[in-house]
Parts: C-alpha cells; structure tokens; sequence
C-alpha cells in the first residue's frame, strides 16, 4: 500500500508536469511559433512520436518536462539570423543546451518569423505563464472537488478529553500529588466528558477557539459554561502563567529558523481538549477562498525559504524540530502519500481526500516557484519579456529605430548560480525527508 500511494503520486506528478507543458505549448502553437519538442519527463526516451513539426515523448523520469520553441534568444549582434541558440522551456535542460558549443539549430526560409524571440512582449508572456497558470488550474480543481464534492472535516463541539490534577514542575515533569496552590485551573471543576459551550461570553467549537482564549488570559478569571450531563454548568476559571510553545493563527508549533520551538508565557488550564468534526461539503464561493488561503500559505512559505532552509538544516543534522510547513522534496511528498495509503486508520475517502491535497499542494509550490524571476524558470523568462517592452519603449523615446531584443541568455551566468543553489536545496530537502521527514497529523 506505501509502494501504492507513492506509484500514484509519481503519476500525478507526471500528469501534472504534462499539462505544465501543454500551458507552454498550446498558446506556442496559437501564435504560429515552430515547437520542434514535448517531453514529458527527463534521461532516456522511453517513447516518443512525431506529429507534423513536433515530436511528442515521454522519457524515464517524470520529474521534469519540457518544450523546445525555435529562436527562444535572439542571435548575437552579427551572428546569422539563419541560426539561433537552442532552448527549452525545461528548467535544467536549457542549461546543458547552452554548454554545448555547438547548440545552434537552423533557421529554414519560412521560420524565419516563427522563433519565439520575434514574438510581441505580451505573446511571450502568455507563452511562458501558460505552464504555472495550468498548475494553478490543477490546484483549483483539486481543491474544488475536495472541498465542494468530497467535504473538508469542520470541528463542531470542544470536549475535555481529560483533566490533569497538578501543574506541571520546572523540570516539566507532572506530580501524582501535589498542593492547592500547584493545582491546574481545571482540577476539580472540568471533567473529563465535558463539552464546553462558551467562555468569556463566546461561543466555541473549535480546540483553537478555546485555547486562544485560555492563553491570551493568564491570571485572569474567565467565565466558562459547560454542558455536563445533559445540563448546563457555569464555572469560572483562573489560567495559570506557563511557558509554552508558541501557536500560529492554525494552532501548530512555530519553529524559528533555527529549527527550535518558539516559546511564549501564556495561560494554561491544565486540561486535554477534545471534538468531534464532520465532513462538510463546502459552497463554491467558500471553496475559491479556501484556494485563495492556501495560496497565500504557499506564497508566504517561499517567501521564508532562507530561514525554511535553515530549520531544515538544523533539523537534519542537529536534531532540531521539523516544521510542519517546512519545504520537502519529493522523497517527502512520496513519503507523505506512501504514509496515507499504508495508514490502517483511515477510511479509502480520507486517503483519496489526502493524495488529492497532496497533489493540490505541489501544483501550488510549482506555480509559485515557477514565477520567481530568474533563469531558468518560467518567471525568469517573463522578467526578460517585460525588461524588453521597457527597453523598447526607452529606445524608441530616444529615436532608436529597428528591431529591440533582450537577450535573457546574458543572464545565464545567474542561471548556472541558482541551479546549483537549486540542487544543493534539493539535496537537502531529501536527506531531511529521509532522516527527519515531516509527520502527518
């Protein structure tokens, strides 16, 4: 069943890197440029065919993909218009292109006006957006069938699952016996089978509701009803002043970029907190902002990779905590879906409902990725389109007649710079994901 749950992932993988390319290659073809390849993957060709003027395959890894568009950097100043530097729209593939000497491809008569660098600046940035756009269609999708057609779990009541008698010591240890004064705020009056209905006059039904509360009011009496027996029952309850591990707005753990637990003096009651959810089918306007919340997740995510990429440093080699946020590779995610399909405890729609939001979450990571703008992804090609309307608009201010081209190539250099850093991340994320992987709740 792991072998399973990773077999289909790799699947979606490739379906997803597919459809990637097809948002390249589609608007490509629509505006009349020559695309000579579609691969679907990367190392050996395992099938390939050709269709009039575009050879279609698949090759042995399906973790990458790529087109290949005629005339993607225009010819140097005095180079021959006839031959033009051999690219793609692959992200490590255009680099092995450009260490070959000898990466020209002619140019015959009538394709002279189908290399992509002739195209008008906004054609080249449909062109080069249509991949990470399909991505962020996939991820849409995904997530609309999850959350519109299969239902997301809503919390609907807040139970003490159970009541700890002491408070915990320096040492963090948790005496059998302790006196007054050491007892938690809920010893002897929440039990174990309550279900809390309100505190400080709001109401909850969620776990954060009520820890928010609890921990936003250390040494404050708060007022808490509960429904106890069939009745209700009024209580009153005085936090105690606790160092704990600090919460983001979700409820998890924050660590720093150091890979070490954040803490913060909160109030604490002393009491397990419980629930029961239950699947519910969300409207479609509700499910388009729940895209938009992870969306914004997942920007904010790449927005810390630096300090991300030192938590998973330390967690890696220091035994420092993994963020439950924390970047992964695909050793993780292969992991992640192996971990759901194998799981004894979850029902066939909980796992299907899982590797969908794996896949949505990787659709998310790739748009997002994709549109950093720097060679050799996606955004760094759009940066070069749009850099080149500004230059064309500046030399035309200043009477330059002609044709005005940037060519992005200059910054292959860079290019060679990120993709090292790309690998060694890659690298790390993998060893991280294999020694100290991220856990699923």
């Amino acid at each position: 069943m792991f072998l399973l749950g990773v077999l289909i992932l790799l699947l979606g993988i490739g379906v997803s890197i597919g459809l990637h390319e097809l948002g390249h290659l589609t608007p490509a073809k629509l505006f009349g440029v020559k695309v000579t390849q579609y691969m679907v993957g990367f190392g050996p060709t395992l099938w390939s065919r050709r269709r009039g003027e575009t050879e279609y395959g698949v090759k042995a890894i399906p973790l990458g993909g790529y087109i290949r568009m005629i005339g993607m950097f225009p010819p140097r100043p005095g180079e021959d218009e006839d031959y033009v530097r051999a690219s793609s729209t692959g992200r490590f593939r255009q680099l092995a292109d450009q260490m070959r000497e000898d990466a020209y491809e002619h140019i015959a008569p009538a394709d002279s006006d189908r290399v992509f660098y002739k195209l008008p600046t906004w054609k080249k940035v449909v062109i080069m957006f249509g991949g990470p756009f399909m991505n962020l269609v996939i991820a849409f999708v995904l997530l609309v069938i999850i959350a519109s057609g299969m239902g997301l779990p809503v919390q609907k009541t807040v139970d003490i699952a159970a009541v700890q008698t002491c408070a915990p010591t320096a040492a963090g240890t948790v005496p059998a016996s302790c006196a007054p004064a050491e007892r938690t705020a809920a010893a002897g009056k929440l039990r174990a089978g309550d279900r809390v209905v309100s505190i400080d006059g709001k109401q909850v039904t969620t776990t954060t509701q009520f820890t928010d509360v609890v921990r936003a009011h250390p040494g404050d009496t708060i007022p808490v009803v509960v429904r106890r027996d069939g009745s209700l029952v009024q209580l009153r309850l005085t936090p105690r002043l606790q160092r704990m591990p600090r919460l983001d707005s979700n409820g998890n753990e924050v660590v720093n970029w150091k890979g070490q637990l954040e803490y913060a003096d909160v109030g604490v009651v002393g009491a397990s907190i419980g629930g029961t959810s239950v699947d519910e089918r969300q409207s479609l306007p509700q499910a388009i902002g729940t895209f938009g919340g992870a969306l914004k997740q997942t920007s904010s995510v790449f927005l810390k990779i630096p300090q991300k990429m030192v938590g998973v440093w330390n967690a890696a080699f220091s035994g420092g905590t993994r963020d439950e946020s924390s970047p992964q590779s695909v050793v993780g995610v292969g992991r992640m879906a192996g971990d759901a399909t194998e799981s004894k405890y979850a029902s066939l729609k909980d796992k299907v409902m899982l590797l969908l939001m794996i896949l949505s979450s990787l659709n998310l990571a790739l748009f997002v990725f994709n549109l950093v703008p720097l060679l050799p992804l996606d955004g760094g090609h759009i940066a070069g389109a749009l850099w080149e309307a500004v230059k064309r608009r500046i030399a035309r201010m200043r009477g330059v007649t002609g044709p005005v081209y940037v060519d992005v190539a200059k910054a292959l250099p860079v290019a060679y710079g990120v993709s090292i850093v790309l690998l060694v991340m890659f690298a790390l994320l993998a060893y991280a994901d294999i020694v100290n992987p991220v856990k699923l709740g």
